[in-house]
């Protein structure tokens, strides 16, 4: 397909049509178009389910690397060198620390979330 020239389009546009659009690209109007109420829910929903996630691992990073499955597991009874590593302290005060943060970003998510108003 061939591209029209925009010079083409300006010049069969009247001035007052080529005014209202460079006004509405340089406010910024066509970012803002209105949510139907189906995506509206989505968006509610994915939030929820951002914050959900984030504060349930964030729980289990912050309790998990102080209980005995955290070095007692399948997964590191063939590894001694990487049981020693996980058993540190500094590791496990580390994914703790992680989990703090996943904690408080799930309710920085929640409490900052708000609806823009769109029409």
């Amino acid at each position: 397909m061939d591209k029209i020239p925009t010079d083409s389009l300006e010049a069969e546009l009247p001035p007052e049509a080529l005014r209202k659009v460079d006004s509405q690209n340089q406010s910024g109007e066509d970012d803002l178009l209105p949510h139907s109420g189906v995506q509206l829910w989505v968006h509610r929903l994915l939030v929820l389910l951002l914050v959900f996630v984030c504060a349930a691992m964030g729980v289990l990073l912050l309790i998990l690397p102080w209980r005995p499955e955290w070095t007692d597991n399948h997964f590191l009874l063939g590894s001694p060198g990487l049981r020693t590593f996980v058993s540190n302290g500094f590791v496990r005060g580390l994914c703790s620390g992680l989990g703090l943060l996943d904690i408080w970003i799930g309710f920085w998510e929640a409490v900052h979330y708000h609806e823009t108003n769109r029409h």
